[in-house]
C-alpha cells in the first residue's frame, strides 16, 4: 500500500485501484472519483492521507468490470458511495458502535473487578441505543461486522452488543411500546453477564471443553440471573438472562422450559443471538456469510424458535442481510445496502462496475421481474 496526502490528489480525479483509511475501511472504488466533497469530509474527521495499491490519475481508465482490489477486505467490508450525507452517516455509524463495544468491556471490567453495577447508566444507555437504531439503523448494520473480535480478545462484550442490536430491531418490527425496548434491550445488553463469574479460559477457549467446563458453561444463566436479583434488576430483565437458552421445544436450559413458558424477552434475545452467533468469527470457527445464517434460522429444526420471532428477524434484516456480497442476474458483482421490509427477498444493492453519470457505484431495488440476487458469494469469488 501506498499513503497519499489527501491535499496532493487531483480534486475529482480517479485511482486506478481502491482507497481506503485504513485496512478494512474503503472510501472508493476505481470507478467511483476522490471528490473535493469527499476531500473536505476527511479533513473535517481529521484524517490527512488515504492508502491505495494505484495510482491517482485525471480519468477514469478501468474498464466496466470492478476492480477485485476494491471489495477483498471480506464481507465485513463495506464501500462507501460519495454522499456527503450517507459519509457522515457512516462515520457517526462507526463511533457509535465502537463507542458501545468500549463501554460495554468497561462495565464488564467494573464488574469483575468490584461487583459495581448502575442501573439507571445502562437504561440511559439503551435509550440512546433504541434512538439511534430507529433512526439510522441501515448504517450501523453496513458497519456491524467492522470490529471483529481477534483469537487474543474477550468477544464477550462485542457478542452482547451486537445481540442488542439486533434484538432491538427485533422489537421495533414488533411494534413493541419503548418502554418494552428499553427493557429489552437492557436485559439483551446482560444476558451473558454470568458468564463473567467463570474462567475466561472457558469461554474463550479455541479448543474442545472438558465435561467439567460444559457443566460449568451451562451455569452461565442461573448466576446471570442471581447477579441481576442482587442488583434489584426488574423481573424481566432478570428472568432474560436466566431464559435465553431455553427452546421452544423444551430442549434447552437450564430449566427446559417449552414455549408459553418462556418470556417474550428471552425469545427474542434467543434468536438475536443464535444469529449473531452463526454469522460472527469466534476462536473456535468460522463465520457463515448472513443469507446462509438466515437460512439455518428458517429451517428452525426442531422448532428450537418461536416463529414469530424468526419471521420479524428475516422481515427486518431480509433474507439477504445488509452487508452481504452478492452475484446478481446481471452477472455484476454488489453488495447489500438497504432492506425493502414489505419483500425480504429483495433487498437495495448497489452494483459494482455501474456507475450513475455523478460517479457513484449505482444502487438499484432487486425484484422478482426485473435485477435479482442469484446466490451470495464468498470471499475468493470476490477476490477473484
Amino acid at each position: 500500500m501506498n499513503s497519499y496526502n489527501i491535499k496532493d490528489i487531483p480534486s475529482n480525479g480517479y485511482f486506478s485501484k481502491a482507497v481506503y483509511l485504513d485496512e478494512a475501511f474503503i472510501i472508493t472504488a476505481p470507478e467511483m472519483p476522490f471528490s473535493s466533497e469527499i476531500a473536505l469530509l476527511l479533513d473535517k474527521w481529521k484524517y490527512h492521507e488515504v492508502i491505495s495499491e494505484g495510482e491517482p490519475t485525471k480519468e477514469y481508465t478501468g474498464s466496466n468490470e470492478v476492480d477485485s482490489t476494491a471489495i477483498t477486505a471480506s464481507e465485513d467490508t463495506y464501500v462507501i458511495s460519495s454522499q456527503n450525507s450517507d459519509l457522515d452517516k457512516l462515520e457517526k455509524a462507526r463511533k457509535f458502535y465502537t463507542g458501545l463495544i468500549i463501554y460495554l468491556e468497561r462495565m464488564f471490567d467494573r464488574i469483575t473487578r468490584a461487583d459495581e453495577f448502575d442501573y439507571k447508566e445502562v437504561i440511559d444507555k439503551i435509550k440512546d441505543m433504541v434512538d439511534y437504531i430507529k433512526e439510522d439503523r441501515r448504517f450501523l448494520m453496513r458497519i456491524i461486522k467492522s470490529i471483529e473480535p481477534g483469537i487474543d480478545k474477550n468477544y464477550l462484550a462485542i457478542h452482547s452488543v451486537r445481540s442488542t442490536i439486533l434484538s432491538i430491531i427485533i422489537g421495533t418490527y414488533l411494534k413493541l411500546p419503548n418502554h418494552r425496548l428499553i427493557e429489552l434491550g437492557a436485559a439483551a445488553l446482560l444476558h451473558e453477564v454470568g458468564m463473567l463469574k467463570l474462567p475466561a479460559t472457558v469461554y474463550l477457549s479455541n479448543r474442545a471443553l472438558t465435561p467439567t467446563e460444559q457443566k460449568a458453561i451451562l451455569t452461565h444463566p442461573i448466576l446471570g440471573y442471581n447477579i441481576l436479583k442482587s442488583f434489584n434488576f426488574p423481573l424481566t430483565v432478570c428472568l432474560a438472562a436466566l431464559e435465553h437458552h431455553e427452546r421452544e421445544n423444551g430442549s434447552g436450559y437450564p430449566q427446559r422450559l417449552s414455549s408459553e413458558k418462556i418470556s417474550l424477552n428471552s425469545k427474542i434475545i434467543a434468536v438475536a443471538c443464535s444469529y449473531e452467533a452463526l454469522s460472527t468469527k469466534r476462536p473456535f470457527k468460522d463465520a457463515k456469510d448472513g443469507y446462509t445464517g438466515m437460512l439455518e434460522l428458517l429451517k428452525n429444526e426442531g422448532k428450537q424458535y418461536d416463529d414469530t420471532i424468526v419471521k420479524a428477524l428475516v422481515y427486518s434484516l431480509s433474507i439477504y442481510p445488509i452487508g452481504l456480497y452478492v452475484l446478481l442476474s446481471n452477472n455484476k458483482k454488489g453488495q447489500v445496502v438497504d432492506i425493502n421490509p414489505e419483500t425480504p427477498r429483495f433487498p437495495i444493492v448497489q452494483i459494482f462496475g455501474e456507475v450513475t453519470p455523478d460517479g457513484k457505484i449505482k444502487t438499484m431495488q432487486t425484484s422478482a421481474n426485473g435485477l435479482s440476487i442469484v446466490r451470495p458469494l464468498q470471499r475468493s469469488e470476490i477476490e477473484n
